[in-house]
């Protein structure tokens, strides 16, 4: 375990990055062109991601960020 002391601007730094890059794979999961193996390597990206805003985020904001359920076949 790893432990990081940061103040609150690079805190909010921290944040706005997550959130971009979480934006950035949700909005490429929508292509229909990108192959099926590289958007479950994008989903297990954002679930890593995502897990790592939960630590930067307020409740609200992680509602609004989480990962859509993975359908069952």
């Amino acid at each position: 375990m790893y432990g990081v002391i940061i103040n609150e601007q690079e805190r909010e730094e921290m944040e706005y990055l997550l959130k971009r890059e979480m934006e950035e794979i949700t909005f490429d999961l929508s292509d229909h062109r990108i192959d099926p193996e590289i958007k479950s390597a994008m989903e297990n990206r954002y679930e890593m991601l995502f897990q790592f805003f939960k630590r930067f985020a307020s409740q609200k904001e992680c509602l609004q960020y989480m990962p859509k359920k993975k359908k069952q076949n």
